[in-house]
């Protein structure tokens, strides 16, 4: 039957988000184009659990050179690893940062992982057996953004990228005074001590910035300036889920603001919750703050999440999010506008009915796409704008929305999920009917879209589950990185065809850092130029299944006491696979 139900906002999401992907067999073979996948966080040591683990990417291509590539994710390459004090605890380490950053020069066929320094664990691998002598972080090499620590802060992930204009002296924005990338994420105060806090609350939204990336540059990290808050702080405040955009079309009267969206955890106990909508005109050094939705999250109206920010060639600005009707407590997602820059939205209103992925875990309490002790799943809008940049000109302003709808199998023979997709060439006035991108014999989970500046050509992507939900931890659970593309032509979306297909590995691999189950975060993303597309995904392929950490698992479906085995000690380990090691890995059409 199917499972629609209404969307549930646990408690402290963003903690969850920390933890990360992991799982994978076999080398990379060619796609039905003839080239194949690179991995794209090419800095990780992949043999230890949880330095080896990386999760929710992010990728944008550069309008005006599309040769440079961003990619960023949730990384732990700079952890401590387990075996540093008890060898079956494996803790985020206290002022490290964890968001990732990666530059490709060539459209993103191959990747490069910039070496910073700043707060580091990274040669903290401990010895087996010796817990006398705890993790000393200090200030060292990183693969994570630059200038947290310096600044009182610590990197925590949920990683977001867009390209803009460069100000001039008079602040004026013109593409000829250069490019800006603008990089948010999470951020934790350095220190736990309250006196020593940078700001208030649990979580704040930051935005890193850097101009003119390029081969000459990407490893400097003065070439980074200071990161900025963007979110109003306050001691109850978790800020969660971000997303940043840029307006990229010279055509917009609104050319050169910066746009950032969050979901605001006013309190310990998750609602209310807010999503809060945050905007700069002067390239990110200062930022206003207005809230977009209701506040309230009851049994009635549910939470909100997820959201995600565009504009077309007018300037008009779209802000979507995962909410619940209040009418019926469906699933949906909503649609606001902003006609003025971002001055003023108009009220929000439902674009799309979504079934939610995923059944109910009971250890992680949590909604999980593969089983119990699983990968937790949730259904987020991935939008991209054909708005033309960088001039605007050819702009068809579609805008497209794509995410994974179920329900979820958890018997052989029942319908698998869909990688929906539907457009509005109105400026979101009407939308198209949606239409499952992917093969029916795939589960498309995390799925992203991207269309063509041009509006010429669309692209999805997802992480693919070849089995149903599992009940115990007994079997494989494979998955692989899917790319497909489809023709836009006069108005209309195309058929899409596969372009690539990733091996699959078994996500019993994976792991949060709390041990107890897999964790392959909550999205993957697609970014498009004018002639070729980029797609990245967290992929499995090189992670190692445990038998010793399936029994713990298990064991805790189960409702016994178990304790945690030690995986850097008792796991198996390959010259290719790890317990753990998950990696983001990238296609280009290209």
């Amino acid at each position: 039957m199917p499972r629609r139900r209404r969307l549930v906002v646990p408690v402290l999401v963003a903690y969850l988000v920390l933890a990360v992907p992991l799982a994978a067999i076999a080398q990379d073979p060619d796609g039905p184009d003839g080239a194949g996948a690179t991995e794209v966080t090419v800095g990780s040591d992949d043999d230890l659990f949880s330095g080896n683990k990386q999760n929710e990417p992010v990728v944008m291509i550069n309008p005006v050179d599309p040769d440079i590539v961003v990619a960023g994710a949730n990384d732990n390459i700079d952890l401590e690893a387990c075996n540093v004090g008890a060898d079956n605890t494996c803790p985020f380490t206290e002022g490290v940062g964890v968001t990732g950053v990666q530059f490709s020069f060539d459209g993103g066929q191959s990747w490069n992982q910039p070496t910073y320094s700043g707060w580091t664990a990274r040669d903290c691998d401990g010895v087996v057996g010796d817990e006398a002598n705890p993790c000393r972080p200090h200030v060292g090499p990183i693969g994570t953004l630059p200038w947290y620590y310096e600044n009182g802060l610590a990197s925590d992930g949920d990683p977001a990228a867009a390209f803009g204009p460069v100000p001039d002296a008079n602040g004026d924005f013109a593409w000829d005074n250069g490019v800006r990338l603008y990089f948010a994420n999470l951020a934790g105060n350095f220190s736990a001590q309250r006196d020593e806090q940078t700001f208030k609350g649990q979580e704040a939204i930051a935005v890193s910035r850097m101009d003119n990336p390029s081969v000459a540059n990407y490893n400097d990290k003065n070439a980074w300036m200071d990161p900025v808050i963007v979110s109003k702080q306050n001691a109850a405040l978790f800020s969660d889920k971000e997303q940043v955009w840029a307006d990229n079309a010279e055509s917009s009267p609104h050319f050169g603001n910066a746009y950032v969206c969050n979901v605001a955890f006013r309190s310990l106990g998750g609602a209310p919750e807010p999503v809060v909508f945050h905007r700069s005109t002067d390239g990110g050094d200062t930022w206003t703050q207005r809230q977009l939705s209701a506040a309230t999250n009851t049994n009635q109206t549910g939470g909100r999440q997820g959201c995600t920010v565009r504009t077309d060639s007018d300037g008009v600005v779209y802000v979507f999010w995962v909410g619940t009707r209040i009418q019926d407590r469906q699933s949906v997602f909503f649609m606001t506008r902003s006609f003025d820059g971002g001055r003023r939205f108009e009220r929000p209103r439902v674009v799309a009915e979504v079934d939610e992925v995923g059944i109910f875990d009971p250890v992680t309490q949590r909604f999980t796409f593969d089983g119990v002790a699983g990968a937790r799943t949730v259904s987020f809008p991935s939008v991209d704008i054909a708005n033309g940049t960088p001039t605007g000109i050819d702009a068809t302003d579609m805008i497209v929305l794509g995410w994974s709808d179920g329900p979820t199998p958890d018997a052989p023979g029942e319908p698998n999920e869909e990688a929906l997709v539907q457009y509005s060439l109105n400026k979101g006035v009407t939308w198209s009917a949606p239409v499952d991108a992917a093969p029916t014999a795939d589960r498309p989970d995390f799925a992203a879209v991207a269309i063509a500046p041009d509006g010429t050509e669309a692209y999805v992507t997802y992480t693919n589950f070849l089995g149903f939900w599992q009940s115990t931890t007994a079997s494989p659970r494979l998955a692989g990185g899917v790319v497909l593309t489809a023709p836009v032509s006069g108005g209309t979306i195309g058929s899409f065809s596969e372009v690539y297909r990733g091996p699959t590995g078994d996500a019993r691999g994976s792991s949060a850092n709390g041990l107890i189950s897999e964790f392959l975060g909550d999205y993957s993303y697609a970014s498009a130029a004018r002639n070729f597309g980029v797609a990245v995904w967290n992929d499995v392929r090189q992670a190692a299944d445990c038998p010793a950490i399936d029994a713990y698992r298990q064991a805790l479906v189960d409702g016994q006491t178990a304790t945690a085995p030690a995986p850097n000690n008792v796991c198996p380990q390959t010259d290719n696979s790890a317990f753990g090691n998950t990696d983001i890995w990238g296609y280009s059409t290209r």
